[in-house]
């Protein structure tokens, strides 16, 4: 079936092949750009901030810890809310209200215990941001799920623009002034998230399999071992990245440009997904993804030396999390169908960004301290390597 465009006065809407409610293209796109701009500004620098206070790598990397805890928790518990009241978009408004309140805490909090429980409390609210958008939209899209990148990309387009212009900013003002750019970003999340309107409803076939029995089945188990491993292995990515550099002498704009890098690759590849997506398999994407992660994370813990080497290994983000994810969600979605959608993606970001998250952050700033950089960079390698055979084995067979 074709996909048909319409155009309108200030935006552009997809028909999905089997529905002609048109699809809000840039309602969902501007709320893409501005949550990712403001995990553009949060998560790159934020690690450099906490550093800045005074805490020791160990102490970090349990902060950095607790919004993968609270992806473990938080999206089901949102993802039931949303399940009973069918009122995703106005949850997400309201969760990020609540996370950007916790976070102007940061203004007046410096202590360990302080930082521990408004990390605790804004990543609870704001973990629910992405399961009900994730769903969402793949509701909004209905049979025309492969156009998911096109909308996707603009999340990392607001990345970009927030990750290089907060690394020239904290160049010439204080690291504090970071509190400042992430709770801009907050604010403008949520104002795009109130024009973001509720999916149609979706019709209740394959209602009759319940979730234990989807989870129970060999490739689905296979996939989310995999994508728990897949997070863990970034775990030093996300929580040291820009330490590690900075320690070797880059400049935060440096820093900044090194992730943009990534960024602009992850980009082209969601323009490539749909063309990627009908040559081949979606388990063969993934295979190639881990065995790129591998790859990655080698260069960076043993070439931080070579700007041309971080620069190579930055382009293999464009698999390493673009391909990756957009498989990954496709898939889940897949397996997870009528009213099990929105559980389906809280239980994939919880096992994934969740408890993988949490344990890579938490692993990675224990190895800081005790075998370096390079071997906890060597170490996720190997968590990713752990990815690839898991659906080499389980998922693969299954011809998906």
């Amino acid at each position: 079936m074709k996909h048909c465009a319409c155009v309108r006065a200030t935006e552009i809407r997809i028909l999905s092949p089997v529905s002609s409610t048109p699809v809000p293209y840039w309602r969902l796109s501007a709320f893409y750009f501005a949550y990712f701009a403001y995990v553009g500004a949060a998560g790159p620098y934020f690690s450099l901030y906490l550093a800045s206070l005074g805490l020791a790598a160990t102490q970090i990397g349990v902060l950095l810890s607790l919004g993968s805890l609270m992806r473990v928790i938080g999206p089901n518990v949102w993802g039931w809310v949303a399940d009973r009241t069918r009122r995703r978009a106005r949850i997400i408004s309201i969760t990020l209200a609540l996370g950007a309140s916790c976070f102007a805490g940061f203004f007046f909090v410096d202590s360990f215990w302080g930082l521990f429980a408004l990390l605790l409390a804004s990543g609870f609210f704001t973990s629910a941001s992405m399961p009900l958008t994730e769903s969402l939209t793949l509701s909004h899209l209905r049979g025309a799920s492969n156009r998911y990148g096109s909308i996707r990309l603009w999340g990392s387009v607001g990345f970009i623009l927030t990750v290089t212009l907060v690394g020239y900013a904290l160049d010439l003002l204080p690291l504090a002034s970071l509190l400042w750019m992430v709770l801009a970003s907050y604010a403008l999340s949520w104002a795009c998230a109130l024009a973001v309107p509720d999916a149609p409803a979706v019709s209740g076939h394959a209602e009759s399999e319940p979730v234990w029995t989807i989870l129970r089945r060999p490739e689905v188990a296979a996939l989310l071992g995999a994508c728990f491993l897949m997070s863990l292995a970034h775990g030093p990515q996300y929580a040291f990245f820009s330490i590690y550099l900075v320690d070797h002498g880059y400049s935060k704009a440096a820093v900044g440009w090194m992730w943009t890098y990534g960024v602009v690759a992850e980009i082209i590849v969601f323009l490539l997904m749909p063309a990627l997506m009908r040559r081949y398999s979606l388990t063969g994407i993934l295979l190639v993804c881990f065995a790129a992660t591998v790859v990655r994370f080698l260069m960076i813990g043993w070439g931080v030396g070579s700007a041309p080497v971080l620069f190579a290994a930055q382009l293999l983000h464009g698999l390493s999390f673009g391909a990756y994810h957009a498989a990954a969600v496709t898939l889940i979605h897949r397996w997870f169908q009528g009213a099990h959608q929105v559980r389906g993606q809280a239980i994939y970001l919880s096992v994934s960004f969740g408890a993988g998250g949490v344990l890579g952050s938490m692993l990675s700033g224990l190895g800081w301290d005790s075998i370096g950089p390079a071997w906890t960079f060597s170490a996720a390698a190997f968590a990713a390597f752990g990815a690839y055979v898991l659906v080499d084995w389980r998922v693969r067979p299954a011809r998906i």
